[in-house]
């Protein structure tokens, strides 16, 4: 599927957007200024996706996570307009997923008015399709395959993809499936750290231990400097992979239990 062509005004108009939302998270009233800022651009679902996964990530870093700011009714609401009614729900999904509350984001979705379901965007089916997959549940693999088809190389819906696949160690083939995802062409550079951190992830799954050492100092290497979350997840994820392979290479041997002479 082919991405719509921005042009460059609107592509700045956008970036700024995603700036103002980034920069002033200290005000209970961002989650709302945004949505008056993407109604205003009349964004379409990509551009809110782009935006949102970011503003709610920032936000939770800097202690002021959406959870805290939106309520669920304020999420499921109608909203003044289609616009506000999607970032809001953005925003609050995409901060569930940071927090790995899979079940909830679940729940959270399957409790939404009937009437709304047709009309999920292909971002929100996303999400969704994280909290199934991230808990291991088959009937994730049908939609994400599903959203697959609709978001062609929207890289912040191939990453939530990656991210539940990455978390559903239980996955039927999940492991190869996410490796077969993370070669998709917006991944193409291989040098996307959190793309070769959750690769790193499927390769210890395979025992394909040296390769798996090999993504995870790249991804080190690539990482912004500063960024002490992700790094500590990076070095864990290495250590645990170091010691598989230690293990593989050496396995314990058995002590000899039998009669003494």
């Amino acid at each position: 599927m082919t991405l719509p062509v921005r042009r460059p005004g609107r592509t700045l108009t956008l970036l700024k957007t995603k700036a103002r939302a980034t920069a002033h998270r200290a005000g209970p009233s961002w989650p709302v200024r945004l949505a008056e800022d993407l109604r205003e651009l009349d964004a379409d679902w990509r551009e809110s996706a782009e935006v949102c996964a970011d503003a709610a990530w920032t936000a939770r870093a800097a202690g002021h996570s959406v959870l805290n700011l939106l309520s669920p009714d304020q999420v499921t609401a109608a909203g003044p307009d289609p616009v506000t009614a999607r970032t809001f729900r953005h925003l609050y999904l995409s901060a569930l997923r940071y927090d790995f509350r899979c079940p909830t984001l679940q729940a959270f979705v399957e409790r939404l008015p009937e009437t709304a379901h047709p009309t999920l965007d292909c971002y929100s089916r996303a999400l969704y399709a994280f909290a199934l997959l991230g808990q291991s549940r088959p009937e994730g693999l049908p939609l994400m395959d599903e959203v697959l088809a609709e978001a062609g190389e929207h890289t912040k819906t191939l990453h939530v993809l990656l991210h539940g696949l990455w978390l559903g160690q239980d996955l039927d083939q999940g492991a190869e499936r996410l490796l077969a995802l993370s070669a998709r062409p917006a991944f193409g550079t291989g040098r996307d750290p959190i793309v070769l951190f959750r690769m790193a992830g499927a390769l210890l799954r395979l025992s394909r231990y040296d390769e798996g050492l090999a993504a995870i100092d790249r991804a080190l290497d690539l990482l912004p400097p500063g960024d002490i979350a992700v790094h500590a997840d990076l070095v864990r994820e290495r250590s645990l992979i170091s010691a598989a392979r230690d293990i593989h290479q050496h396995p314990p041997t058995r002590p000899f239990v039998g009669t003494p002479t």
